[in-house]
């Protein structure tokens, strides 16, 4: 048998465009598979064009791609914009991830779904695969009814629960996280930040790698399947990375304000959601980047004041 250039391991990515797709796209490209992304609004001329509402269509590009794994990321994962819309969520966080399932049942793909620790009520961390979920916001229930959808379409399907990412943006307000970058740079004005919810940071390239880990592993052993965590485990809230930020860049924090109470506006959230990911560091399957680490190589473009770059960089 003669050695062939092309890779022989096919993996199909839904939500390529996104935060994680893009991560998990870069990962399984840069690692001997053969990746096809797909993505909806920002997909041409990169990824193909699917509207995964789009039953035939879904059809189509798997049956003519036949992955061995497909990654599932594509999500409406703002939980203020779930609740404004919920039936439109619920489409793609439910009905699609459903079809997605069964479609994949019937080509024999192995189908990763990213769901988050969201379908946890939080008052009883640390959360293990097995504890029963109970979601406080419609994002969560969404998710946690996608999981359900999945699994009964495709009993050999994982689960891949993941907490509140962050990583190389296109747009600070693509991630919570880096979203308050701004806030921190600013420091003419002082910027409440929640002290209350207990967050767990997770670098889309850890997840992606997590991800890649996962569909190794189940091509060498079909037991690999069910519901897994994956989270950083560097436990903070919002008003303390936004001062691990401040750090890192050297910029000042005495701006920022923390705010004890528990958040009144938008969706409820889970006050400590923490995952047990014992379960994949059992398999041997994991990577945690520091949190300042991954979030300097994040924001640094995104630094205003230019001539801290040379400082650092040079």
């Amino acid at each position: 048998q003669e050695d062939v250039d092309i890779p022989s391991r096919r993996v199909l990515i839904t939500g390529a465009t996104g935060l994680l797709g893009r991560a998990v796209f870069k990962e399984f490209n840069e690692n001997n598979w053969n990746a096809v992304g797909c993505g909806y609004r920002r997909a041409q001329p990169r990824f193909e064009q699917i509207n995964l509402l789009d039953s035939v269509a879904v059809h189509d590009i798997i049956h003519d791609f036949q992955p061995h794994v497909i990654v599932h990321c594509a999500a409406e994962r703002r939980p203020d914009i779930v609740e404004s819309q919920p039936d439109a969520a619920s489409q793609l966080n439910v009905a699609a991830s459903g079809n997605l399932a069964k479609e994949a049942a019937g080509v024999g793909a192995f189908l990763i779904y990213i769901s988050t620790d969201y379908v946890f009520d939080g008052t009883s961390p640390p959360y293990k695969e097995t504890d029963i979920p109970n979601p406080l916001n419609l994002y969560g229930k969404t998710k946690l009814e996608g999981e359900k959808a999945v699994l009964e379409n495709n009993e050999d399907a994982a689960v891949l629960r993941i907490p509140v990412l962050y990583g190389e943006v296109e747009r600070l307000e693509e991630s919570a996280v880096t979203v308050m970058f701004d806030k921190v740079q600013f420091s003419n004005k002082s910027a409440n930040m929640d002290h209350w919810q207990q967050r767990f940071p997770t670098n889309v390239k850890d997840v992606a790698t997590v991800c890649r880990q996962l569909a190794e592993k189940r091509m060498l052993d079909p037991s690999v399947k069910g519901t897994f965590h994956w989270s950083g485990n560097e436990q903070m809230t919002k008003y303390e990375m936004a001062c691990a930020i401040a750090d890192a860049f050297n910029l000042p924090s005495s701006h920022l304000r923390p705010i004890t109470d528990c958040p009144v506006v938008g969706a409820l959230r889970p006050r400590n959601a923490q995952l047990d990911c014992s379960k994949l560091e059992m398999l041997g399957i994991g990577r945690r980047t520091p949190f300042r680490a991954g979030i300097k190589e994040s924001l640094w473009p995104f630094l205003v004041d230019k001539r801290w770059r040379q400082t650092v960089f040079h």
